[in-house]
């Protein structure tokens, strides 16, 4: 090769070139170890800023009244620990009720809201239904503009559903937004799949409950959980349209003794003989109002990504 190259009038062979990959965006390339490092610590605080506090209010439900004393209120380190706090509760009584109150109206509240969603946005996925369109922007609507609370609580009045438990339902049944979400997943759905299936002689809810309904699961599964954690959590309508002690959830019974500062009546003697402290019983029925939905929300998180971002994406 040296030798053609001395030649005179010889031409040298051409040299191969190394293409460079494009530059990456920011968010797409390799981070560093700093970069992991920085990521790790943010994570850990954040974490930190969660679980310490929900630390605390396990810990100060389970100390007996020597040890809040000892700590000035809320404890931190675990000494002496007792189950009276969540035995006076579970034992009968206004916080026993309102606990099983909530869990019915959180049953049966999630049931027919899913119900009514579903079939709403089914409907809805369909563009040659009737008053399709009109439907939608009517629904689309309330999402900007509503009546306003006192309209509302006259309606609820003139039903006859003050001092009922459908007042705790009926009033925040459905979300526009659930709706518009499975809207546009079951928009996802293969349309040649539901032909076929009313080519080979199924009707509409045969269709919704054998095909759609199992492929959507992910998106099924998340507006469920936004539903149920929505009813169990809710303690507004129920102080609006309820006058009866006795029918208070669970949320209503602990922002009552929250607010108490001395020790809740009628809840044992264990509390009468000073025994036990009120404020172990304050983080008791906030441990029993936490645990629902922090028992619940690592079995649907799986689902979130698939099940919220397409069926925001689509439609």
């Amino acid at each position: 090769m040296t030798a053609v190259l001395d030649e005179p009038g010889a031409q040298a062979a051409p040299k191969t070139r190394r293409w460079a990959a494009p530059p990456r965006p920011a968010w797409e390339e390799r981070p560093t170890r700093a970069g992991l490092a920085g990521k790790g610590i943010a994570l850990g605080f954040a974490c930190l800023a969660i679980l310490f506090p929900l630390w605390i209010v396990v810990v100060t439900s389970l100390s007996s009244r020597r040890t809040i004393d000892q700590a000035g209120g809320l404890v931190m380190v675990p000494k002496d620990i007792t189950f009276v706090a969540y035995r006076e509760l579970l034992g009968g009584g206004q916080v026993t009720r309102a606990a099983i109150i909530s869990v019915v109206v959180t049953l049966v509240g999630t049931l027919f809201s899913m119900t009514v969603s579903v079939l709403c946005a089914y409907g809805l996925s369909r563009s040659g239904t009737l008053g399709h369109r009109w439907i939608l922007m009517t629904l689309m609507a309330t999402m900007f503009f509503s009546a306003g609370l006192i309209p509302t609580y006259l309606l609820v009045q003139t039903l006859g559903l003050t001092d009922t438990y459908l007042a705790l339902i009926l009033p925040s049944a459905v979300s526009v937004f659930n709706i518009l979400v499975l809207r546009g997943f079951f928009m996802g759905i293969s349309p040649e799949l539901i032909d076929s299936a009313r080519i080979d002689g199924a009707g509409e809810l045969r269709i919704l409950w054998q095909i759609v309904m199992p492929l959507s699961r992910a998106v099924l599964a998340v507006i469920t959980l936004f539903y149920a954690v929505g009813y169990w959590s809710a303690w507004f309508n129920a102080s609006l349209y309820l006058n009866d002690q006795d029918m208070m959830p669970l949320q209503n019974v602990m922002i009552q003794l929250v607010q108490k500062q001395e020790a809740p009546v009628g809840l044992g003697q264990a509390i009468k003989t000073g025994e036990l402290s009120g404020l172990a019983v304050q983080m008791a029925v906030m441990v029993m109002a936490l645990l629902p939905v922090a028992v619940l929300s690592p079995f649907v998180q799986k689902h979130f990504r698939k099940g919220m971002l397409t069926g925001a994406v689509k439609g």
